[in-house]
């Protein structure tokens, strides 16, 4: 596995929001997919670069 993991805190300063937020977005499907081992939740970096990327897809197909 060469992906760098990422923690819940990680993610929530990555796109600049509250870690509450992040858990939100899991809980609803719709942020970075995580993976829960043990009581913490990981996020794989490259997926969190593939929801940004295709977040932002869509905002600019709708501009």
């Amino acid at each position: 596995m060469t992906s760098r993991l990422l923690t819940t805190e990680d993610v929530a300063a990555r796109f600049r929001t509250s870690p509450a937020t992040v858990r939100y977005w899991r809980h609803a499907g719709i942020g970075p997919a995580g993976v829960k081992v043990g009581r913490r939740v990981l996020y794989e970096e490259v997926e969190c670069d593939r929801w940004w990327e295709a977040k932002r897809s869509a905002a600019l197909t709708v501009s």
